[in-house]
């Protein structure tokens, strides 16, 4: 059966990227990695492709060249267990000198835009009551980085 894996361009930087989300994301771990040839236009010996596996989704980091960039139209989603957990991912990213946006998203420092979520976030999001959907969406877009608590009160209307 085919696999289907998400591909990231880098512009040689994706050997660092790389290390850095394997130490992210516990659990995670390289499947197979090729390097550049003679023929190629990267430098022969260095890091073409590398086939991970991050948090159970393969992924694959391509050290392409500078002709494409990542943009937050592609986004790496991770569901938080708890805000100890959302803290942790969130604060490594921002001291690896990510920036964060709204809602959430941080990018990291090669460009990837991640969003960083609580686990509960879309069941309360899909609450049946309109009014309490709208609670929890009103109180996320008011959040850079998402707060467990803040969320669960307005799920809980308190």
């Amino acid at each position: 059966m085919s696999q289907i894996s998400t591909c990231l361009w880098f512009d040689g930087r994706a050997e660092e990227a790389m290390a850095f989300y394997l130490d992210l994301i516990p659990g995670s771990r390289v499947v197979d990695v090729m390097h550049w040839g003679e023929t190629g236009p990267g430098t022969p010996g260095s890091l073409l492709m590398a086939r991970l596996e991050l948090g159970g989704m393969s992924l694959q980091l391509l050290n392409g060249g500078p002709q494409y960039t990542l943009s937050p139209a592609v986004s790496l989603s991770v569901d938080c267990e708890d805000q100890a957990e959302l803290d942790r991912i969130w604060g490594r990213l921002l001291d690896a000198g990510g920036k964060t946006l709204q809602c959430g998203w941080i990018t990291d420092p090669w460009g990837l835009s991640w969003q960083i979520v609580p686990r509960p976030l879309p069941d309360w999001l899909r609450d049946p009551d309109p009014v309490v959907a709208a609670r929890v969406m009103h109180a996320m877009f008011g959040m850079v980085k998402l707060e467990f608590e803040g969320l669960r009160r307005a799920y809980l209307g308190i």
